[in-house]
C-alpha cells in the first residue's frame, strides 16, 4: 500500500543511521553558502529534511498542487530542498527539462532510490550509464520499430481478445484497472519477451513494485523485507527460463519468431558475451515494472476522460467502427489500422497530459553545475517534474481542461513529457501506445459501458492508481 506510518517510521532509523554522513553534508552545505549561490528553498528539519511533507502531498496524489506549486510561488521555478537524506533541487519548465536531459551522462546521470535499485537490479538499464545504456536501450527499441512492430500488432490483438473473452464474458462488472494490469502484463512477457505467463507470476511481481519506493530497511517483517523475498522469488524463475533460451539459443533450436522476441535478442547478446545473465534478468524485472503498472494507468484515466466528455467518446466510437468496417469480421488490426486512430491517440495524450503516470525523475550531479545564476553542487540530487509544464499556462492554455485538439498541432520538446525525455525517454514507448490503442478499439467496439464511481479519487501505491479499482458496468454490444 502507499507510503504509511510504518514507512515513516522506517525512514527516520534510516536517517538516524545516516546521521554521521548527514552532519558531514551540513558542514558541507556550510561551505557551499560561502563558495556558491545556492538555489532558494529550505533544507527542512535535520536529518529527515522535507520528506515527510514530499509523502505527504504523494500518498494524496497532490505532489505537485501541495509539494512543488507552493514552493515555486514562494520561491522560483529553481529551489532547493532535502529529500530522503539527500540535498535536492526542483527544476521546473520546458528549458529546465532541456538542460537536465541534454546533459545527461555528461553532468547528471540517473538516481533512483535504494530500493528500486536493489528491487530492480544493479544491472538494469536504469542504473546503466553512456555505451552500456545505449546498448541496452538499442536491444529493446529494435523489437519495437520496423517489421518487429508491425509483427507486434497482431499479437497484442491476439492477447486482447483473449483476455477479454476470458475475463469479461459473462460478467456485468469488471475491474478496469484490474483487468488491463492483468492483460499489459500478459502482452509484455507473452508478446514482448516471449514468456508463457505462469498462475501467481503478476502477484509476485505486484509484490516487488510495492517496495519499489519502500524504505531500504532490511529488517524481518518490514515491507522492504518482503519485497527483497519476492524478487530473489522472481530472479530464481527467471534464472531458469533464460537457462533454458540459452540451450535453445545455443543449439539453434528456436524458430524465427521466437528469435526475434527480446528475451531471446538479450540471451543470444549474452551468449556472445555482450551481457551477463544478471543484466539480462535485471532488465526483464525492469520492463515489466516500467512497462504494466504505467500503461494500466493510462488506460484507466484514458477511460474516464471518455466517460465525463461524450463529445470525445463519439468521435472516438465512430473512428474505431470505420476501421472495424474495412476488415473481416474475425481479422485481426495491422499496423497500419492503428495509424488510422489518430483522433483516439489525440485524446489519449491528453488524458496523460493530465494524469502523467509517473510524477518526474532524479537525477544526480556528477559535477557542479550552474543554471539559472545558481550552484547546483556536485553530488546533490535534480528533481525534474512533468507537471511542470503539463500543468503550465505558458504551455498549455487553461492547462486543466481535457482538451484532445492541443494535440493536433505540434508539441515542441521538453513539455509533454510523460515518458520522460533525452537518453532516458522510455524505450517501451510504442509498446504502451499499441497497448492503449488496441485495448481501446476492442471494448468501444464490443461493449457498452459505464464507470460506477464517475469521481473516483487517485491514490498513490506506490505509482497513482484508482482508489477503488475503477469498476465499470459492461453489456456486449449487438453485432
Amino acid at each position: 500500500m502507499a507510503l504509511e506510518i510504518n514507512n515513516v517510521l522506517s525512514w527516520v532509523l534510516f536517517c538516524l543511521a545516516a546521521m554521521i554522513s548527514t552532519i558531514f553534508l551540513k558542514h558541507r552545505k556550510s561551505c557551499y553558502r560561502m563558495k556558491w549561490k545556492l538555489p532558494p528553498g529550505k533544507m527542512g528539519l535535520r536529518l529527515v529534511g522535507e520528506t515527510l511533507e514530499f509523502y505527504k502531498a504523494q500518498r494524496n496524489n497532490r505532489l505537485f498542487e501541495e509539494f512543488v506549486e507552493p514552493r515555486i510561488a514562494k520561491y522560483g521555478k529553481v529551489f532547493k530542498t532535502s529529500l530522503m537524506g539527500s540535498p535536492t533541487v526542483v527544476v521546473n519548465g520546458a528549458e529546465a527539462n532541456r538542460f537536465i536531459f541534454s546533459n545527461e551522462f555528461k553532468l547528471v546521470i540517473s538516481s533512483w532510490p535504494s530500493s528500486s535499485v536493489q528491487l530492480m537490479g544493479r544491472n538494469s538499464i536504469m542504473e546503466k550509464q553512456g555505451d552500456q545504456h545505449r546498448f541496452l536501450r538499442g536491444l529493446v527499441t529494435s523489437c519495437l520499430s520496423g517489421a518487429s512492430l508491425e509483427a507486434l500488432v497482431p499479437k497484442i490483438c491476439n492477447a486482447v481478445r483473449l483476455h477479454l473473452d476470458k475475463n469479461w464474458l459473462g460478467k456485468d462488472v469488471v475491474s478496469l484497472y484490474r483487468s488491463t494490469k492483468l492483460l499489459t502484463f500478459t502482452t509484455v512477457f507473452e508478446c514482448l519477451l516471449g514468456i508463457n505467463v505462469e498462475p501467481q507470476m503478476l502477484g509476485t511481481f505486484e509484490r516487488v513494485v510495492e517496495g519499489a519506493f519502500a524504505p531500504p530497511i532490511n529488517f524481518p517483517g518490514s515491507k522492504f523485507s518482503r519485497e527483497k523475498k519476492a524478487r530473489v522469488k522472481i530472479s530464481k524463475m527467471l534464472e531458469k527460463i533464460v537457462a533454458e533460451k540459452r540451450k535453445a539459443t545455443e543449439s539453434s533450436l528456436e524458430g524465427e519468431e521466437k528469435r526475434d522476441m527480446l528475451l531471446s535478442r538479450m540471451v543470444a547478446a549474452m551468449v556472445r558475451g555482450d551481457l551477463t545473465e544478471e543484466e539480462v534478468i535485471d532488465n526483464v524485472i525492469l520492463l515489466v515494472f516500467a512497462a504494466h503498472d504505467t500503461t494500466s494507468f493510462a488506460i484507466a484515466m484514458r477511460f474516464k476522460m471518455l466517460a465525463q466528455h461524450p463529445h470525445c467518446y463519439s468521435t472516438i466510437l465512430q473512428e474505431h467502427v470505420d476501421v472495424k468496417n474495412a476488415k473481416e469480421p474475425s481479422e485481426k488490426l495491422a499496423l497500419g489500422d492503428v495509424k488510422k486512430m489518430e483522433y483516439t491517440w489525440q485524446a489519449a495524450r491528453e488524458s496523460i497530459r493530465l494524469f502523467p503516470p509517473i510524477f518526474g525523475s532524479f537525477r544526480k550531479a556528477v559535477a557542479d553545475i550552474e543554471y539559472e545564476g545558481f550552484t547546483i553542487p556536485k553530488g546533490w540530487k535534480v528533481l525534474w517534474t512533468a507537471y511542470g509544464t503539463h500543468y503550465n499556462e505558458e504551455y498549455f492554455q487553461d492547462p486543466l481542461r481535457f482538451d484532445p485538439s492541443r494535440f493536433e498541432e505540434f508539441i515542441p520538446p521538453y513539455i509533454f513529457l510523460p515518458f520522460g525525455g533525452g537518453p532516458r525517454t522510455c524505450a517501451g514507448y510504442q509498446l504502451a501506445k499499441l497497448n492503449i490503442l488496441i485495448f481501446v478499439h476492442y471494448v468501444v467496439t464490443r461493449y457498452n459501458w459505464s464507470l460506477i464511481h464517475p469521481n473516483e479519487s487517485i491514490t498513490m501505491d506506490p505509482l497513482p492508481v484508482p482508489s477503488k479499482g475503477m469498476p465499470i458496468k459492461i453489456s456486449p454490444k449487438l453485432s
